[in-house]
């Protein structure tokens, strides 16, 4: 399934992997999670308690990858990589 398949059902969650002071200083999406690509592990839990599929982004699409795959070693499925703060806007934006 594409992102904006997932963004279209309405059942998601967005995880932003970005650190505060890349929020502050290029913006923020208002529903997002914000969970910085280091606290990822220590907060696991918080991330597999959420119903529906999960959709991580950053700035460039590489940590929320990585986040991707930590999630993936932990046997998470309906997992996706949103890629960059911009991409996930304007595929919210298109639906």
């Amino acid at each position: 399934m594409s992102i904006e398949e997932v963004l279209k059902t309405g059942n998601y969650h967005l995880v932003d992997v970005r650190e505060q002071m890349e929020l502050e200083m290029d913006g923020e999406i208002e529903s997002a999670l914000n969970i910085p690509l280091g606290e990822i592990q220590d907060r696991k839990e918080e991330v597999m308690q959420l119903e529906g599929p999960k959709i991580f982004f950053c700035r460039s699409g590489n940590r929320s990858g990585k986040a991707l795959e930590f999630f993936k070693s932990e046997n998470m499925s309906d997992i996706y990589n949103g890629g960059g703060f911009a991409d996930v806007q304007k595929s919210l934006e298109s639906i």
